[in-house]
This record gives structure tokens, sequence and C-alpha cells, in this order.
């Protein structure tokens, strides 16, 4: 197979999307015979730096293949470490077309935009020598597994909320409650649902010591900076939003609390279950979420919003709504990609139903053994396999564990048993060195909003 004069082997093409190009994949075959030394800074908050040297070929014939690879290279950074400042350094023509491509009106002013809201401030595409290349300066975090008092974790799901009182690592109370974020524009409401769940899980225990909190969406410190659970609040009135969780925990008094990353969390939550680092959850659900702890069970620090981040270098791959970019992961590991593949499985879905309902009816199909279901599943997997290829080339993975609807049942089943057969075929190494695998039971009674409690430390 060849994308850009660069020829890469795929054994075992997705059933239903043949013209998939991992970008893991290609990006190794890539670097083979590329040998012109490059690096790339990205710097976020806090003054920390990732520092990634690679080479492109340099020469006319391969320019656009070098286009493509930084230009894939760098969206994934953005939106693994998140930054808002990415030195290229060692060549000005490749920095050049970024900074027309990251402007307000430029192919990528989706994510120009949504660095500005993050970091209230521009992306800046600086274009420097190799030899000025920013140092590198990566802090990892600590994050929960602390069990020690009387805590209120708080998961803030789109559809419901579930709160936990825990004392002393032991869950005495939860309860979840529907509300509806999504829908509205005054975070008063979102305020009051906050305060009203840690407000019971207190009345549960004779003190409140500390408070974690599990929410979907980029955070600098406890501060939302973009979250889908405030989709329609105004930025004009997002000073209420950024407060939000700091002005929740004072209605129950002077504690610490401590806000993450729902997939974070999850990731946490395995590597309590499992008493290891070095884990990925990805969770496939209305998007792809995910979350990574290294081998100390600390947090990088990293937004791991890779529902944005390239997989797929198919110039006619299916388009994200929301970021207009194609080839993200959120087509490939959410309820989209069921829904995107069933035309090619033969699977008509009612158009009037909503995209958690028609997967319902793919996976009501598969119960049944349809030979067409399976088929989706089966393209899944191997779109998982080849970008565990890929995921495992910016993070160190021991363990990779398979959340959200999307996989579960037979469904679920399938697109492990792919994924494994594949990474054993054609990465032994990789599949030796990291497990793909759905939660045990003992990550499963963790569970989220438990895992959420751990967060803050009383020392």
């Amino acid at each position: 197979m060849q994308y850009l004069g660069i020829e890469y082997q795929m054994k075992h093409p997705p059933k239903l999307d043949p013209q998939f190009i991992p970008f893991g994949v290609w990006r190794a075959a890539y670097l083979k015979d590329a040998k012109k030394p490059i690096a790339i800074a990205v710097e976020r908050d806090k003054g920390r730096v990732s520092v990634h040297h690679t080479c492109i070929h340099g020469t006319p014939e391969m320019a656009e293949a070098d286009y493509r690879y930084v230009e894939r290279y760098v969206k994934f950074l953005l939106w693994s470490t998140g930054g808002f400042r990415v030195s290229i350094c060692g060549c000005s023509e490749l920095a050049k077309r970024l900074q027309k491509a990251y402007t307000p009106e430029g192919e990528r002013q989706f994510d120009f935009t949504f660095v500005n809201q993050l970091y209230e401030r521009d992306l800046e595409i600086l274009d420097l020598p190799l030899e000025e290349c920013p140092a590198a300066n990566e802090v990892a975090e600590s994050m929960g597994g602390h069990m020690d008092g009387c805590r209120i974790g708080f998961d803030a799901g789109g559809s419901d909320r579930k709160v936990s009182a825990v004392i002393d690592g032991e869950c005495v109370y939860s309860e979840e409650v529907v509300w509806f974020p999504k829908l509205q524009e005054d975070p008063d409401y979102h305020f009051g649902h906050i305060v009203d769940a840690f407000k019971t899980a207190a009345s549960k225990m004779p003190r409140v010591d500390a408070i974690g909190v599990s929410s979907a969406g980029t955070f600098i410190g406890n501060a939302p900076m973009v979250a889908s659970l405030f989709i329609k609040v105004p930025r004009s009135n997002w000073d209420k939003v950024k407060t939000i969780y700091d002005r929740a925990a004072k209605e129950i008094g002077d504690v610490p609390i401590v806000v993450a990353n729902d997939g974070d969390v999850s990731a946490l939550a395995g590597a309590m279950g499992l008493g290891v680092g070095n884990i990925m959850g990805i969770a496939m659900g209305t998007s792809e979420a995910v979350g990574y702890v290294d081998k100390d069970k600390n947090v990088l620090g990293w937004i791991n919003e890779l529902a944005f981040a390239p997989v797929d270098l198919n110039k006619d791959a299916m388009a994200d709504e929301w970021s207009t970019d194609i080839g993200v992961g959120c087509k490939y590991f959410s309820q989209d990609a069921v829904i995107k593949l069933a035309p090619a499985a033969g699977i008509e879905l009612d158009p009037e139903l909503s995209p958690a309902e028609k997967l319902k009816v793919v996976q009501g199909l598969m119960a049944q053994d349809d030979p067409r279901a399976a088929a989706i599943f089966e393209t899944i997997g191997a779109y998982l396999a080849y970008t565990v290829v890929l995921y495992s080339q910016f993070y160190n993975i021991e363990h990779m564990m398979m959340l959200g609807r999307v996989m579960s049942g037979k469904g679920g089943d399938t697109i492990l048993r792919v994924c494994n057969e594949i990474l054993a075929e054609e990465f032994p190494d990789l599949a030796a060195k990291c497990e793909v695998m759905l939660p045990d039971e003992k990550t499963r009674r963790v569970g989220q909003s438990v895992a959420a409690a751990s967060l803050p430390s009383l020392k």
C-alpha cells in the first residue's frame, strides 16, 4: 500500500473501510528513510513544554508527504498534550505553512478557537532554527488513590449525575439523579444540582474531609475551560462556569476539592483496581473519551482529547461535524463509528432514531449473531488495533482498558478479539507489552465516583 510516495503494510484492512490509512503505521514507514532532523516543541500551562525530535525527508519530491506528516503530528500533539505555543524547529517552509493553517480563517480554525477558549490566549506557531528548540519541561502530577477520611465523590455525566459518600475507602452511600446540563444556558442550574449532590452525600457522613469530581471537559486546575456539560452557556457568562466546582465546595465548608477529566478518572479507577500503572482508558460512547496514568499512577498534565486527534489519513474519511476535520478519533471509537459503518454493512437505520437508539438497533442485531452487525464491530476492532500502534508512539501503555456503551455485549467482545488478533499477528512485540482489555470486576467495583472521591490528598 502507498500514500504520498510512502510504502506501508497493513495485512488486515478494516472489512467495511478498506481505504483506511492508519496514521501510526504510515508514520513508522515514513520515518524509515527520513533523515533531516527537526523538532516540535509544544508549550502549555504552568510553563510545561513537550519536545519531540523527529526527521523529515526534506526533498522537493517529498514536500507534500513532509507537510502531511508534520501537520498531522502537530495536530496530534495539540489534542494529546495540549498547548498554546508550537515551535517548529529546523524547517521554515513547514512552519510557514502551519502558520497559515492555524489562524481564525485557516483550515485549522477550530483548533485555533479551542486553544483560545482553553488557555484564554491565541495559538502561536513559531519558526525557529533547530539549535534554538526550547528545552523540555515535563512534570507529572500525583492524582488520587487517597482513601483516608470522609470523602465526597461526584461524577458529572451528560444525562445523569452520580455522587458517593466514601468513608476510609468504603462507599457508604451513592445515588444517581437524572439531569439535563447540556440543555441549560444558566450556569445556576448546574450549580444547584452540584450543590444538592454534595449536600446529599455530606448528610450520610459525620463530616466532610475532601471532595473529588470527575467531569467531562478540559480543565485548568479546577476550572472547566471547554466542557460539553456547559455547551449552552454563553462565553460571556463563563466566569461562573470556571468557578462552579470551587464555589460548590464552599457550600459544604472549607475542604479541599480536586476536579479531573472523566477519562483520567477512568484510568485512575483502572489503576486502583488492577494495582498497576501505565494505563490508558478509552470510553466509546457518544464520543471518544481518553485518560491516562503513568507507571507511578500520576497524570501528565495533558488534555488527552484524542477524539479530535488524527487516526486515519484517508482524504475521503468522514468529517467530524464539530471540528470539521477528517479522520479523527471520534468517528472511529464511538457510537458514530457504528452508525457510519451501517450502510456499508447493508443495515438501514431509521433516520428518526437518536444516535444512542441506532447503536441499540445494531447491538440487538449483534445479539442475534447477524453477520452484518458482526462486520461493523470487526471493522472497529481493526481500527482499534492500528490505533493502538499510534497511541503507543506517544504514550507508554501497558494496559488499555476499553469502556463505554459501544464495548458492551457481543459487539465489544468482537472488537476486543479482532484487535488482539491483529496485534498478535502484525505487532507481536507491542501485543506482548500492551494488554487491551475490558475492566475486571475489581475495577468495576471501584467505580467512577469512588475513584473521584480519592482525588484530593488530606496531607
